[in-house]
């Protein structure tokens, strides 16, 4: 739920050349190049421009930041956070830097360095929005979902009206089981942003809770719709295609979340459930106890477990 949009910097103004080039004009050059290439969606060439600015001055923020931004694009986080942590090497009171940099180290599971960043940018800025969701952010993957909804709570007093703090203050109000809440934090997001697709996700998640899986199969419809390349809209519509009985359809759907990301555990869980409603219960079985060592809270793995054990 934590898709964060990117703002890269872009240099303002003209640069004039002069007969005698200098390093500042030439690192901008290179950096608007690589500002171009990104418009053209070619982030490696992004790259490659981005760090020859950097080969002219190895400490050169925006060439930094960009260069960071886009390594984080492309999920290269232990490089991503090297070029935020040399930025704040220069100045840890970088804000920018900071809130990236504690968005990827949440990424790459290390979730205590990036509620460090999360509260030094509480202490840097307590009256940003930004802040407190990073730190809600980091506190819902540490599963402790009752400070991570004050810290939206916060986030959404100092800008009331972002739909993406709502819809991550809906998931952990799903997650708490608290569905009317849920959904009345939706309503809101719906109002600001009918075309964001994780709304009708989590509306059919919260469909799906209430055993309704034809209308949890027409809200992913929805957010397929919208967003026909994100992996975990797939896997949530292959599990409902499941219950529906449509079991070759939902593993079909599974699959192809799997090959996005092949260590997700909720598509591994599915594909569990494909193979127990297949009647191959010791391939379900190795999957659930997959899932089971890595994350022993899961919704529907008990479940499973305890239909096996009593077979």
């Amino acid at each position: 739920m934590n898709k964060l949009k990117f703002s890269i910097i872009i240099l303002f103004g003209v640069l004039v050349l002069f007969a005698c080039d200098n390093s500042e004009t030439r690192k901008g050059r290179f950096l608007l190049k690589g500002n171009e290439k990104l418009k053209q969606n070619d982030p490696q060439a992004a790259i490659e421009f981005y760090t020859e600015a950097l080969q002219i001055d190895q400490k050169y923020k925006d060439g930094l930041y960009n260069r960071g931004l886009v390594y984080q694009q492309l999920n290269r986080l232990e490089d991503a956070i090297k070029d935020f942590s040399v930025i704040l090497q220069e100045n840890p009171s970088d804000t920018l830097a900071l809130f990236q940099r504690g968005v990827c180290y949440m990424d790459n599971g290390e979730y205590y360095k990036a509620l460090e960043d999360s509260k030094n940018l509480l202490t840097l800025q307590p009256e940003n929005w930004k802040s407190h969701f990073l730190t809600g952010l980091v506190l819902e993957k540490m599963r402790d979902y009752p400070k991570a909804l004050n810290s939206f709570n916060n986030s959404l007093i100092y800008q009331p009206d972002n739909a993406e703090v709502l819809i991550n203050k809906a998931t952990l109000h799903f997650y708490l089981k608290e569905f009317e809440k849920s959904e009345a934090a939706l309503d809101l997001a719906q109002k600001l942003n009918p075309d964001e697709p994780n709304i009708y996700n989590l509306r059919s998640m919260i469909s799906f809770e209430s055993k309704d899986y034809e209308k949890a199969l027409d809200w992913i419809e929805e957010s397929i719709k919208i967003n026909s390349k994100e992996a975990f809209f797939y896997n949530n519509r292959g599990l409902y295609l499941i219950y529906l009985g449509e079991l070759d359809k939902g593993l079909e759907d599974i699959n192809y979340s799997l090959k996005q990301n092949p260590k997700n555990l909720y598509a591994i869980r599915n594909k569990a459930i494909y193979y127990y409603y297949k009647n191959q219960k010791d391939i379900a079985l190795n999957y659930f106890e997959e899932v089971l060592k890595k994350d022993p809270e899961m919704e529907l793995v008990k479940e499973y477990m305890a239909k096996y054990n009593q077979e």
